[in-house]
């Protein structure tokens, strides 16, 4: 798991912040299927798409954010 320290430079980058701009032009366009998902976890009723990918990515720092966009982009798109 990663560390506080590298999960907080990570979502104050300007790579995180690129990819955040991403998840939501993906979640305004109407080709991707971004509808929020309740998690019991979560504070709030709903699990927005931004944060719940952002969280992940954060969680999993070896990951290449864009290869990830890119099959997001892949598993989200409306057929």
């Amino acid at each position: 798991m990663s560390s506080p320290l590298g999960v907080q430079k990570f979502l104050n980058s300007k790579e995180a912040e690129e990819i955040r701009a991403e998840l939501h032009r993906m979640m305004e366009d109407p080709s991707f299927n971004t509808e929020s998902t309740y998690s019991p976890s979560s504070d709030a009723d709903e699990y927005f798409f931004v944060d719940k990918h952002m969280k992940y990515l954060s969680q999993h720092l070896s990951l290449n954010p864009q290869h990830y966009l890119s099959n997001l982009r892949l598993m989200t798109r409306k057929k």
